[in-house]
């Protein structure tokens, strides 16, 4: 807007709106012909203007990808119910008065009657009525894979499933509309700009609501916390807007900052962090002591199961020698085993357990001699590796059960009536004029930078650009804000003049 444009600020703008009886219309006259609208000066308040101005923007044109970033991640949340109602039949078994049949003999059945593909590693249940999943992988399926459900108790296969990284085709459709709408590389945009931005609005509305009315009776707890009670009209909207979002503000900063680790370019910078503090997992070591000197013909160092065996190859009877090697060095529970890819490997066996308290360890393991030839523990992660991960497993809602599903339902619900409350406010502040009212309300006073201090400014140039080269996404949909608005600034000067 020009400086002819400017509108009163946030709390005298809303007095004006709804100062007038429930449903009369104020009426707003024109600015005179070359009215001169006072400057004001460097203070503070330049400040919360600019923040109004960067949450009104950040509202109208990133909340749509808020909004659908909220309803795709509420229907993944619930993921492991609905597998479970899907394909309840493939992951779970009546369990019988018998012991379970060892891993060697499930195997056996199940590769007599699918013979194809290279078998890539072997789930074992977590619970007594999970069924065991043996991934095979096949040339023709890329990055994908053929899982056999296998009954433990009668090795009787219940069925298959092409899967991808250990989900269903369920898990991965609604996961890959969660973070991409299905668009691929492309469509990982979205989700990042909904993650950049969403600590940048909830950050700037916590500031802006809890700083409004300050020495006022709508500053104490109870007026932060709660909508007010005898508010009407655009007041009413914007108490239950803002104090939905104090509410939520914790689980949607976790969100987003969550979010931001595992996306595209932020991630990327998120790596380097860790590759800077060394904040990475311990790799675990599965080179074989002495490998590379015994199986230089691919045979030796192998005997009694490798006479004959060729990389990338298993028995049967080895996931039982490696199995019961892992159970002895602690690892309980369900656990991952997968061959090696080379004779100069050995077998990783991973603990398979998100719900906390969680289970992350892992062991390399020499099938000749049964014994475990390195480990990776959890407890020695850094602080770094353990919040990333535990961070990642929050927000996919596995960490803590039911519990934690059901806090992500109503964070993801709350944000949805955030938003739309948002938008209400935006058409309830729409400048009604003498013939007519305009379809959208006004966005805040241009120009808000010129009132910002000295200090502020000169600090927070740089801080800005630094946080850009830092969240791309977000610094390139900064920089194009700023572009559009600096556009329409000409544009209305120039109609003006």
């Amino acid at each position: 807007m020009s400086s002819t444009e400017q509108q009163t600020p946030e709390n005298d703008h809303d007095e004006a709106a709804t100062a007038a009886p429930e449903g009369a219309r104020a009426v707003r006259a024109p600015h005179a012909p070359g009215a001169a609208t006072a400057q004001p000066g460097r203070s503070r308040r330049g400040v919360r203007a600019l923040l109004l101005r960067l949450h009104f923007y950040a509202g109208v044109f990133v909340a749509p990808f808020l909004l659908v970033a909220a309803l795709t991640g509420l229907a993944y949340t619930f993921t492991p119910q609905l597998d479970r109602l899907v394909y309840g039949d493939l992951l779970t078994v009546e369990r019988t008065s018998g012991e379970p049949r060892t891993l060697a003999a499930q195997i056996a059945v199940a590769r007599a009657a699918h013979p194809e593909g290279t078998l890539a590693s072997v789930i074992t249940p977590s619970g007594p009525e999970d069924t065991t999943r043996l991934v095979l992988s096949l040339p023709e399926f890329g990055d994908k894979q053929r899982t056999l459900f296998v009954d433990p108790y009668t090795a009787e296969v219940k069925g298959e499933l092409t899967t991808q990284g250990r989900s269903t085709p369920l898990a991965t459709w609604l996961d890959d509309l969660h973070r991409n709408l299905h668009l691929g590389a492309a469509g990982r945009l979205y989700s990042e700009v909904a993650a950049s931005w969403l600590w940048v609005i909830v950050a700037g509305g916590l500031v802006l609501w809890l700083g409004r009315a300050r020495g006022q009776r709508a500053a104490s707890v109870r007026g932060v916390l709660l909508p007010g009670r005898s508010a009407r009209g655009i007041r009413r909207t914007r108490s239950r807007h803002a104090a939905l979002g104090v509410w939520l503000a914790a689980g949607l900063l976790f969100l987003s900052a969550t979010g931001l680790t595992w996306s595209r370019y932020a991630g990327d910078r998120f790596g380097q962090l860790l590759d800077a503090a060394k904040g990475h997992a311990p790799e675990l070591v599965t080179a074989l002591p002495g490998a590379a000197a015994a199986t230089g013909d691919g045979h030796e160092g192998h005997a009694g199961h490798g006479g004959g065996k060729v990389a990338g190859s298993a028995y049967p009877a080895d996931f039982d020698v490696v199995l019961a090697a892992a159970r002895n060095a602690g690892l309980a529970g369900g656990v991952v085993l997968t061959p090696p890819a080379d004779l100069a490997s050995a077998w990783t066996v991973a603990q398979d357990d998100d719900t906390w308290p969680v289970h992350y360890d892992q062991v390399a393991v020499d099938p000749v001699q049964g014994a475990v030839t390195s480990r990776s523990r959890w407890a020695d992660y850094p602080v770094l590796a353990k919040l990333s991960k535990l961070g990642v497993q929050g927000h996919r809602g596995l960490l803590f059960g039911i519990a934690n599903q059901i806090v992500l339902a109503v964070v993801a619900l709350g944000l949805v009536l955030v938003i739309l409350w948002g938008y209400r406010m935006w058409w309830q502040r729409r400048p009604t004029l003498e013939d007519h009212t305009a379809p959208f309300g006004r966005a805040p006073a241009r120009g808000t930078w010129r009132q910002l201090p000295l200090p502020v400014l000169i600090l927070g140039v740089p801080a800005v650009v630094a946080l850009g080269w830092a969240l791309p996404v977000l610094g390139i949909t900064l920089l194009g804000f700023l572009v559009v608005d600096l556009t329409a600034g000409l544009v209305r000067r120039a109609r003006a003049t």
